[in-house]
């Protein structure tokens, strides 16, 4: 028998088995009505967990974040699961309603056991996508566009920079990173290249924030830049100090992961004291420096040196920006030109300079010179300069003329990263002498845009932010002031310490030599002593602490020309003043100056006097004007001066029209900014030929005594192109007498027949209304075409910006004016009742910022998907106001979604 196996199990399991089987096929039978009634219910606990699960989704990806996989899955699970649930359920309750033998047998039990099988199987179902619900985490962060892309150009040899760089980004043991090399060697381009890589790659950072830096360290400048970053840059937060903002800041940054990209570092940064914390190595910074020691000081993880470009990498960078038509144009041209490319040491920034200065140059011989000119300053360079400006110094040799080269020299006397207006540099010129190609002051300011043009051109220098300002680059300063300072003649030398942190003036044995001398952005408090300064022809003093002048410093500046006093602390001028004889260009802006002095009256040469946003200045001597009959500029743009200012008060409202007749007096008067604060005083400066032929700016301020002012008058002001309406409060409605081109004239309560298209506000550009209570709408700007600034400030009962009740017969009308479409900068701030800004989608095709606060009726922007590209504005405000925003439709809501720059009210200082 060894080959026989015997089972023995127990009686009692055999049928228990047996038992439990049969008990659960009954079971489907019998509990099928149950079973359906528990199914239904367990269903809808998964739907409403479904719906929780979906909501988190929905608010994730609102916030830029993707769903993850496994969410996904099983949102598809569930709703799959509970389409055949609901079929069950129905099939189920069809078939127990199908009853026989007194109600307790089914017509066909095989049916009915099914049913009941797949119910049981569902509830299991059920049950087990309930246990497989997801954690909180149910997506991940995508590269948020409102990380912001950085401007930057085409570009060579960047590729393996970048990637040496991200992938040290990606180390868990480096958390700061030093980016180290030459001046122009293209550490900003590879930093912004790093910035917008951001943009396009997956990562889980909450912030990627840049600032500039530059040689002279402010540390509330870094501090503005981060907090514009994550926070909300208003009035409450300019006024904390640094201590206030730096545990501002830290208390958002912990809680976040951030990359900070530090551009052009010349010194130790203290962290703590801007408020970035370092408590470990998961935030990221990275830095750019031309010194390795700066690196070691900022106890970098990683040093990483931005070397030259590879003679490769050098000559296609040539070679794009000189352009292959010039290449093609000679035979012998192809070869001059790599021996150019090759002077230039594989510096990006050369490269460039030196190939858009020679794409012109089609001869063989102003090729040859170009390389002589490149090789026999190359001893004379020490450091630096051996290696960078010599090569920089062509494109300003190359310069048309010896005045765009005085000009060029001229902007170096600013700090680094200023920027500076077209048209205040262009004055400085003329008052310089630079420009006297032309005898009167039109020909002057457009010989004086013309070198803008030329040295932009030449990459000398660039635009701005805005179309009305300029910067130079920091290696094209360094080299303009080693022009100046090192290379000049005696007599032309610079002395140049703008930003320097300096507290005292320099020694007056300084002041001997120098033509030109800034100390602008400093904080200097006192000017004493007699400084012998024979040949000084431009001091800025600009940006300082300065309040107080002895009487005697001016007395040894006789050729004095340009003087700027401007944002400086002072309540009066020194009677000293009257010594500066040959005085041209004088800025008061910004100052505490109560009166001018008599003194001034000597300055007989003056031609710009600049007396802008000076709210205490009440009195200037009767006559002083008039008696400056040289002068050619004169704005008083949001200063204490208007018509009650001069001796007396309520001088043109009272009949005394003493201020109007010294400016009408004035014979070479060109450009002229005014503040007025009544409707009688608007109306007779309006209505003289002259005056109205030089307004530049307008600043209307304080009208309280009418419900409306017309502005029909305004029209005929040419050069128009600044106005700034403020503290109106009786101001219920500005008027237009207007009519439709092609029409004719149509009489309303708003529009006659003075304007039209061709007769409109086109000179226009920059609109700034603020505290009018009463103010309703600002339809007449239907007739400034090319307005590019518009701000709106605390206008309480303001309910659009432009409407179609006013816009004469119908809306239709509307269909032929095009407002705003240059507009670039829209800011509405403390509007509570504004609910339109127009009617329908407006083509902005430059509008680059949106800015929202504190506008909560306002659910509509005029903007469609085809208004402008989406990547180009950025729209800023409440995270409450934007998610009420009302679209047109889902594409225009999805092309601006990525715009929106949150401001959550939490990040609120």
């Amino acid at each position: 028998m060894g080959n026989i196996c015997s089972i023995s199990l127990p009686a009692d399991c055999i049928v228990s088995s047996f038992w439990d089987g049969a008990t659960e096929h009954a079971n489907y039978l019998r509990k099928l009505p149950e079973n359906l009634v528990e199914l239904g219910t367990a269903c809808e606990r998964l739907r409403e967990l479904r719906n929780d699960v979906k909501r988190t989704v929905d608010i994730a990806e609102r916030e830029q974040m993707q769903p993850l996989d496994q969410v996904q899955g099983w949102l598809s699970r569930v709703e799959t699961l509970e389409t055949q649930v609901t079929q069950l359920i129905g099939d189920g309750t069809e078939e127990v309603e199908k009853k026989c033998l007194g109600g307790c047998c089914p017509r066909h039990c095989r049916t009915r056991y099914k049913l009941g099988k797949r119910a049981a199987r569902k509830l299991k179902e059920v049950d087990i996508l309930m246990s497989q619900r997801p954690s909180d985490a149910v997506a991940e962060r995508l590269p948020s566009p409102r990380l912001g892309e950085r401007p930057n150009q085409a570009t060579v040899g960047m590729n393996s920079r970048i990637g040496k760089v991200w992938s040290s980004l990606h180390q868990e043991q480096v958390g700061i990173i030093g980016l180290y090399g030459l001046g122009g060697v293209g550490k900003t381009t590879l930093l912004t290249q790093i910035n917008n890589a951001f943009t396009k790659r997956t990562h889980d950072f909450d912030f990627v924030i840049w600032s500039t830096v530059s040689k002279t360290v402010n540390l509330e400048n870094i501090q503005d830049d981060i907090w514009k970053k994550i926070g909300f840059c208003d009035d409450k937060w300019k006024s904390k100090s640094r201590d206030e903002k730096a545990t501002s800041i830290w208390g958002v940054l912990s809680e976040m992961r951030f990359v900070l990209l530090l551009d052009d570092v010349w010194e130790r940064l203290n962290f703590l004291d801007v408020g970035i914390p370092l408590q470990n190595k998961k935030n990221k910074i990275v830095f750019t420096t031309r010194s390795k020691e700066v690196c070691a000081q900022m106890e970098a993880d990683k040093k990483i040196k931005v070397e030259c470009l590879t003679w490769t990498e050098s000559w296609d960078l040539f070679r794009m920006k000189l352009g292959e038509d010039t290449l093609d144009f000679h035979p012998e041209i192809p070869e001059l030109a790599e021996a150019v490319a090759q002077e230039c040491c594989g510096l990006p920034l050369v490269l460039t300079t030196m190939g858009r200065a020679m794409a012109c140059k089609k001869t063989p011989e102003e090729w040859k010179y170009a390389i002589k000119v490149l090789q026999s300053s190359a001893s004379k360079f020490p450091g630096m300069g051996d290696e960078v400006f010599r090569l920089l110094k062509y494109s300003y040799d190359c310069l048309p003329t010896q005045v765009s080269r005085s000009c060029f020299l001229y902007c170096s006397l600013y700090p680094e990263d200023y920027k500076m207006s077209k048209l205040s540099l262009i004055d400085r010129w003329i008052c310089e002498g630079f420009l006297d190609e032309f005898d009167n002051m039109e020909g002057a300011k457009n010989q004086g845009y013309n070198i803008i043009g030329t040295l932009i051109h030449a990459c000398l220098l660039e635009e701005g932010d805005v179309d009305n300002e300029v910067k130079l680059h920091d290696v094209i300063r360094d080299m303009a002031l080693w022009i100046a300072c090192k290379t000049g003649k005696e007599q032309d030398k610079f002395l140049v310490k703008a930003g320097s942190k300096l507290t005292e003036a320099p020694e007056v044995a300084e002041w001997m030599g120098p033509k030109r001398i800034s100390l602008m952005d400093n904080q200097i408090e006192e000017l004493t002593g007699s400084p012998k300064c024979p040949n000084l022809s431009t001091l800025f003093l600009a940006d300082n602490s300065l309040k107080m002048i002895s009487d005697t410093f001016f007395q040894f500046m006789p050729s004095l020309r340009v003087l700027d006093l401007s944002n400086n602390s002072i309540t009066e001028l020194p009677r000293g003043i009257s010594n500066l004889v040959s005085l041209q260009y004088l800025n008061l802006s910004e100052t505490n100056i109560k009166e001018l002095p008599i003194e001034l009256k000597n300055l007989d040469k003056l031609k710009c006097l600049v007396l802008v946003d000076m709210p205490q200045l009440s009195s200037i001597p009767e006559q002083l004007i008039s008696s400056l009959s040289m002068l050619q500029v004169i704005d008083m743009f949001n200063s204490g001066i208007s018509e009650r200012t001069v001796l007396k008060d309520g001088i043109l409202s009272d009949g005394d029209e003493a201020l109007v007749e010294e400016l009408e007096s004035l014979k070479y008067l060109h450009d002229l900014g005014v503040t007025i604060t009544s409707t009688s005083a608007f109306k007779r400066l309006l209505s003289s030929d002259k005056l109205r032929s030089c307004i530049s700016s307008v600043c209307l301020r304080n009208f309280n005594g009418s419900s409306s002012l017309n502005l029909t008058s305004l029209c005929n002001v040419k050069c128009l192109f600044s106005l700034y309406i403020s503290n109106c409060g009786s101001l219920e409605d500005l008027e237009i007498d207007w009519a439709w081109e092609g029409k004719e004239t149509t009489e309303s309560n708003y529009l006659n027949s003075k304007v039209s298209s061709h007769n409109s506000f086109h000179s226009l550009l920059w609109l700034r209304v603020e505290r009018c209570s009463r103010l309703k709408d600002l339809t007449w700007l239907v007739f400034a075409p090319n307005l590019k600034v518009l701000t709106i400030i605390d206008c309480d009962q303001m309910q659009e910006v432009i409407g179609t009740g006013k816009c004469g017969e119908s809306a239709e009308n509307g269909e032929n004016l095009s407002p705003s479409v240059k507009l670039q900068v829209l800011s509405l701030v403390d509007l509570p009742q504004l609910k339109s800004i127009f009617w329908k989608a407006l083509p902005c095709i430059y509008l680059n910022t949106v800015y929202v606060d504190s506008c909560p009726l306002l659910k509509k922007l005029p903007l469609n998907a085809n208004s402008a590209k989406g990547d180009q504005i950025v729209i800023s405000g409440q995270t409450e106001w934007w998610n009420e925003v009302e679209w047109e439709d889902e594409a225009t809501h999805n092309a601006f979604l990525p715009c929106f720059l949150i401001r959550g009210s939490k990040w609120i200082a």
